[in-house]
């Protein structure tokens, strides 16, 4: 059965659904009703669930991590995603992303190069991130460095996101994933451009 979990932190609710051990579908928002609708409108269909009062000590680790995450800091948790209900291209997507590490951003064009498609299936999978913030899709940005877009809550809570993740690296670099090299560029970067 798929348990269904929330916490609040300094007025942004994280929720995360977890099913053996294994992640479902993660999400934040300010209100917490949003925070369960988005939950439930991206379960797997017919799929029983529950929404539970008190967090497992493994859904406390998930959701500590989410607000890890949201506030720009490093975590080394584990998070374990449920992926195989997501196609291979998908999936793909979803692992060139986790490379991206804090204080960097890549390009839409930069992950198809590596996973092959385009910067506009790249994009598509990234709408369809079912793992935010886990899977930081806000590290993922246009080619000419402007945000491209972000469903959760707009271009202000990306930029919001980059903002609280600057680790003020000056130089561009490359991270190994899916077989091939995937180039990075510090935060800074973007922000220089926007300012």
């Amino acid at each position: 059965m798929i348990e269904i979990y929330s916490k609040t932190f300094d007025g942004v609710t994280f929720a995360a659904a977890l099913e053996n051990g294994k992640i479902i579908v993660t999400t934040f928002r300010a209100d917490p009703q949003e925070v369960l609708e988005s939950i439930l409108d991206n379960l797997p269909f017919a799929e029983p669930f529950q929404v539970c009062r008190e967090a497992t000590e493994e859904a406390e680790m998930v959701l500590e991590a989410l607000r890890a995450i949201y506030d720009g800091k490093d975590t080394d948790a584990t998070l374990t995603l449920a992926t195989s209900r997501l196609t291979a291209y998908t999936n793909c997507v979803i692992q060139a992303t986790l490379a991206v590490p804090v204080g960097y951003v890549t390009t839409y064009g930069a992950i198809a190069a590596v996973v092959g498609g385009g910067p506009r299936a790249v994009g598509n999978a990234m709408a369809c991130n079912l793992f935010a913030p886990a899977v930081p899709c806000h590290r993922v940005v246009k080619s000419d460095f402007s945000l491209g877009g972000y469903g959760l809550g707009g271009l202000k809570v990306k930029l919001d996101f980059l903002k609280r993740e600057k680790r003020g690296y000056t130089e561009p670099k490359t991270v190994a994933v899916c077989g091939g090299q995937l180039r990075v560029f510090p935060v800074e970067t973007i922000l220089a451009k926007i300012a």
